[in-house]
């Protein structure tokens, strides 16, 4: 990392309206909102994984935020709670030889500092990512956190670590809060239960799909699944698709449907 970091106006203001926003976050779509505005002016980025520990390091929540598309195998590659790329990646970092390294730069232009950090890096690349920023927290009474931003459009700087720093405490209390509001609601009461459909709708909606293109996956009209669309802005409170994803997402609702009509 340089030596002296100086921050432009510009910085400073994006860091400010970022750690004043972050104060509000209290649900994972709030975080979401957050993540794809305020963090990106900051550090822009392809996907943020975020994860938690818990006293005992046991990995306790995970969550995988992005704003364009991803299909389902390349995200539980590099976000899956069992052996997903973040995870390996926080063990090496928080244990033996990657102890101490946070935070950390990835990046194909610069050699890694061990055999093992290059395989993951190595890993990285071949899943479509040039660069991984990453940083977490030392083990903490309450639970430790981890976060990897994967897709940097630039090469890494000292300067993204140092933005990455400077807003770790920032991210692991909001990713606390998070964790625990999604933990202790997982449901929200007086929502009804969505249909097959309404479930389908949603998860091609969370994948960044218009009503057109859901209307060919599923086999309707572009016109009934902006009728469905309508019940469901009116069923989440909501008046509009961002919304409507960030509400989902708070609720729990965005895991994949049991089956889809066709493929993407």
């Amino acid at each position: 990392m340089e030596q002296l970091i100086i921050l432009s106006k510009l910085e400073q203001e994006y860091l400010l309206h970022a750690l004043e926003a972050a104060v509000r976050i209290d649900e994972p779509g709030q975080f979401f909102l957050w993540s794809q505005g305020q963090l990106q002016a900051l550090l822009p980025h392809q996907m943020l994984v975020c994860l938690q520990f818990d006293a005992e390091q046991q990995l306790q929540y995970h969550s995988c935020l992005h704003s364009r598309v991803f299909d389902a195998a390349l995200r539980g590659r590099l976000a899956g709670a069992e052996d997903g790329l973040a995870v390996r990646l926080a063990r090496h970092c928080r244990q033996g030889a990657g102890r101490g390294m946070l935070p950390a730069m990835l990046d194909t232009a610069r050699p890694a500092s061990d055999a093992a950090l290059a395989a993951l890096q190595a890993e990285a690349r071949r899943l479509g990512f040039d660069n991984v920023l990453l940083h977490g927290t030392e083990p903490l009474a309450g639970g430790a956190s981890f976060f990897a931003l994967f897709g940097l459009p630039h090469r890494l700087r000292g300067r993204d670590a140092y933005f990455l720093e400077l807003l770790l405490p920032t991210l692991h209390l909001s990713l606390q809060r998070v964790a625990r509001r999604a933990a202790s609601a997982p449901a929200e009461a007086g929502l009804r239960p969505l249909s097959a459909r309404e479930a389908q709708i949603l998860h091609w909606l969370r994948e960044g799909k218009s009503n057109d293109e859901i209307g060919q996956i599923l086999g309707i009209s572009g016109l009934t699944v902006k009728n469905h669309l309508q019940r469901l802005y009116r069923v989440l409170g909501v008046s509009n698709r961002a919304h409507a994803v960030a509400r989902c997402m708070a609720l729990r609702l965005l895991a994949p449907p049991p089956s889809i009509a066709r493929a993407a």
